[in-house]
């Protein structure tokens, strides 16, 4: 398939040369002109170049596409995502295909999708996870918005999710969002109980190595798993704990909706709420800082995600 492609970051990066490799056509088009020549210039280096172009405006890049088109984009959300969106609504016309692939609040998603489907343009609201390893392991797409467009757009899906991921179609408007936006908060929970316990066992009346202990849980135990893998990473390179201060990043976003819709629900998330606080506490309690769970937490971070670590 051939597609247009906005937003070179960490993930959109590796999701545009995912599909180059298993041969779609992808027409990029990023912000600043230099991340877009590094981009083509790692892919010529590669041999992967011959499907790849790059566009210098949005307008070009709608208009490098045959209709059916169907754009991708990957930007951050909030302003980034809605400036891009008003944008590509101004250069799309009926029949194209719009895909928000950012972490979107699903309200947002459902406003556009009312305002795409006003002009006969399918929107796909599309939560896209797995971190930057998922280039390699296969990309968790769960998707919401025009059926006929996720029907259309499958082997695009099929291409990104392999060889270990997968793509689900969850309903209409923000649907899919809304389900990434959940995942996001359980993921909190999952990581904090187990930097939890790591931490229980480095602070033990027994010299306890974890890096063996974590190795242990990987052998078909009930905690094994993605994270439990990342914990691994960060033990490997760091078997102390000595190179990371514990200041966790991100303590807004999808968790932060996770709970305010929780809340409009009258659901108790105490696990994940608790979680973020602890994020919060973080950037200024020494104490928590200098904590193996803290430092667990950010390195995990750093090793899923590629997100930015406080090193000592």
């Amino acid at each position: 398939m051939k597609l247009g492609f906005i937003g070179l970051g960490k993930m959109g990066t590796r999701m545009a040369e995912k599909l180059l490799k298993e041969g779609h056509s992808v027409v990029a088009w990023n912000r600043s002109k230099d991340v877009m020549e590094q981009f083509h210039a790692l892919m010529k280096d590669q041999h992967i170049d011959t499907k790849l172009a790059l566009s210098f405006s949005v307008s070009s890049l709608v208009e490098g596409l045959s209709q059916p088109r169907i754009i991708w984009s990957m930007l951050p959300a909030g302003e980034p995502t809605n400036m891009i969106m008003k944008e590509v609504f101004e250069f799309v016309e009926a029949g194209d295909i719009v895909i928000d692939g950012g972490n979107a609040h699903f309200k947002d998603t459902e406003k556009r999708y009312e305002e795409f489907k006003a002009k006969n343009v399918r929107f796909l609201g599309i939560g896209v996870s797995g971190g930057i390893v998922a280039a390699q392991n296969g990309y968790p797409l769960m998707v919401g918005g025009d059926k006929s467009a996720y029907e259309e757009v499958k082997p695009l899906l099929d291409s990104l999710s392999k060889p270990n991921g997968g793509h689900e179609y969850f309903g209409i408007g923000g649907a899919g969002h809304f389900v990434k936006m959940i995942h996001n908060g359980i993921e909190y929970g999952i990581m904090q109980s187990l930097a939890e316990g790591f931490d229980v066992m480095a602070n033990a009346p027994y010299k306890l190595d974890l890096l063996k202990a974590a190795k242990g849980f990987q052998k078909g135990s009930l905690v094994s798993g993605f994270m439990l893998d990342r914990v691994v990473e960060v033990l490997e390179d760091d078997p102390k704990l000595e190179k990371i201060d514990g200041v966790i990043g991100s303590a807004t976003g999808e968790t932060v909706w996770t709970i305010e819709q929780a809340k409009e629900e009258g659901v108790p998330v105490e696990i994940i709420e608790r979680s973020l606080e602890y994020r919060k506490r973080s950037q200024t309690d020494p104490t928590i800082q200098n904590s193996v769970t803290a430092k667990l937490v950010s390195g995990m971070r750093n090793a899923f995600g590629g997100h930015s670590i406080k090193r000592k």
